[in-house]
């Protein structure tokens, strides 16, 4: 049975800190599927189809990830998708306090899927979601943030 793992978030937008995550799980799955969660209490600021473009845009040429859209519960989405495996990634201490507590309610609902938790790269820990869509909105330069084919596409 391959071993699949499911990257969930909203990757609003995908950044520097979550590319480092799925490079550095690829060694450990034989896929990858990042699932951008639709969220009825979150407006992104990017639509679910320009961001499930930058994933498939990046891996291309990695046919072992591969993007996806979601809605409804992540251990769900995993049954539909065979994957045994979700992948969460850690900067700070208060990141693993809240995705343990998901972790905790993901395997009270299906104890076959475990949660799997990296820590991010150092030089990204100070990248999220929430500060670099922040730099945008107030015209600031996300360069370094982002990879360079979604800092492309905000041009």
């Amino acid at each position: 049975m391959p071993h699949i793992c499911l990257f969930p978030g909203t990757f609003d937008p995908l950044t520097l800190g979550h590319v480092d995550i799925i490079n550095r799980a690829l060694p450990l799955f034989d896929k990858i599927v990042v699932g951008i969660g639709l969220n009825a209490s979150k407006a992104p600021m990017f639509s679910a189809k320009k961001r499930l473009k930058w994933i498939n845009d990046i891996y291309k040429s990695e046919k072992r990830v591969e993007g996806a859209v979601y809605e409804g519960l992540t251990v769900d989405f995993c049954k539909k998708i065979n994957a045994r495996f979700i992948l969460r990634g850690i900067r700070y201490v208060s990141d693993f306090e809240y995705e343990k507590t998901i972790a905790d309610a993901n395997r009270t609902l299906d104890k076959n899927i475990e949660t799997i938790f990296l820590t991010g790269e150092p030089k990204y820990t100070s990248v999220a979601s929430t500060i670099v869509r922040d730099i945008i909105r107030n015209g600031g330069n996300a360069e370094h943030f982002l990879p360079g084919i979604v800092f492309k596409t905000l041009k």
